[in-house]
């Protein structure tokens, strides 16, 4: 719904030939809270880089960085669409632990080939959430109550498929789509060309596409920005992003993770902006009777919202037993959380009905930046944690700051 409204404003004295300044301050004023996160994604990372004498951004850390914090963003992406929704759900970390132990269970235990143990792991999350979204949806238990006992259920069940023992290592085949990276073509010593081609392809499409949509809008005459502004846009873009390349190509290039990473947020970016269904998830968040009335089916919606976010869940079991090399009783502690924050402050509203896949991964990438930076600093767990949480809370005060402002 969210988007919806973005879409339909009609186009303002800005766009038709007014000050920048007043098209850039209504921009900001629309979008104050993904803008927000932007800015304080840069600052942290900044200050980061600064206290840390460099370390932050050096290829070796940025690598690191995307490797630590996968299995959070893929969470993280199926859990910004459970709050769009009203709900939320805590068994995630539990769910990615037992389903990482299925697939130890499978691939090490009897040997069956990776690609169907990870087919079959990945059904098993999708079945989880089924279950959990019968509850949630067609019974009507509350969300807290139904994922709270998921939660307990499964961390139960990990450590007695588990037997309170670890189970490794994982064939290489598997291994690889944690840790493994995208091979060189190039030859070249020292860089790796193919990700530095990359990052111009990738370039090159965005500034293609921003300048269809852009003329797709002033055809249509929507809301845009005005010239001088989109130009700085995609310049800024085109840098970071070149930038970004360039310096996972100083090490050992694009890890295969993030090519992951990169086809979820694209498809779910479509699913959410663009397909009807998506639009449904946000019907629902803002307003459900509302949206029942419309003719949304909303038990059927939230039902595989949870389904989804099961799916989700073992994909980040997988990953990180992946990397970790090992299915262990412990795994995916306290990951529900941390998605959730990522969620909250990444502009997600405690409400329901708002928030946005990239703003999830940019939420996600605050809290990984935040943990890696103290980690250099030599910060101990007790200071991270109090400070993340201050982070979470300041999030949602902002949040509602924003709604009570706005009524």
């Amino acid at each position: 719904m969210q988007s919806i409204v973005q879409k339909t404003n009609k186009k303002g004295p800005a766009a038709g030939g007014g000050s920048n300044g007043n098209m850039l301050a209504n921009l900001v004023k629309n979008n104050v809270r993904q803008y927000s996160m932007i800015i304080s994604l840069i600052f942290i990372m900044l200050l980061f880089q600064i206290l840390t004498d460099g370390l932050l951004l050096k290829p070796l850390n940025i690598t690191n960085l995307i490797l630590q914090n996968s299995y959070i963003l893929v969470l993280a992406i199926g859990m910004v669409l459970v709050i769009i929704t009203g709900h939320i759900d805590l068994s995630v970390g539990s769910i990615a632990a037992f389903v990482g132990a299925i697939s130890a269970i499978l691939m090490v235990n009897y040997e069956v080939p990776t690609f169907v143990a990870i087919v079959l792991s990945l059904a098993a999350g999708a079945l989880i959430g089924a279950w959990q979204g019968f509850w949630i949806a067609y019974v009507k238990i509350p969300a807290f109550i139904v994922t709270l006992a998921g939660m307990l259920i499964f961390r139960g069940l990990t450590m007695i498929v588990l037997e309170g023992k670890s189970i490794a290592p994982f064939p290489d085949s598997f291994q690889k789509m944690s840790t493994g990276f995208i091979p060189d073509f190039g030859g070249a010593s020292g860089i790796h060309i193919t990700t530095l081609l990359v990052g111009i392809l990738l370039s090159i499409l965005i500034v293609a596409g921003d300048i269809k949509n852009r003329q797709n809008q002033l055809k249509h005459n929507l809301e845009t920005s005005s010239q001088g502004v989109f130009l700085a846009k995609l310049a800024a873009i085109v840098i970071v992003l070149n930038l970004f390349t360039y310096a996972l190509a100083m090490y050992e290039g694009i890890p295969n993770i993030l090519v992951i990473l990169a086809v979820l947020i694209v498809v779910y970016r479509f699913f959410t902006n663009r397909m009807k269904t998506g639009r449904h998830v946000y019907a629902i968040g803002g307003n459900e009777k509302a949206a029942l009335l419309s003719g949304v089916k909303t038990k059927w919606v939230t039902f595989w919202v949870f389904v989804n976010m099961g799916v989700l869940s073992a994909l980040s079991g997988l990953l990180f037993a992946a990397r970790l090399n090992a299915a262990t009783p412990k795994a995916g502690n306290l990951f529900e959380l941390d998605a959730i924050a990522a969620c909250f402050i990444g502009g997600a509203s405690a409400y329901g009905g708002i928030g946005t896949v990239p703003g999830a991964i940019i939420g996600g990438l605050v809290m990984g930046i935040m943990n890696n930076g103290m980690s250099l600093l030599g910060l101990g767990i007790d200071w991270q944690q109090g400070i993340k949480g201050l982070v979470l809370l300041a999030a949602v005060a902002f949040d509602i700051y924003n709604k009570n402002k706005a009524a």
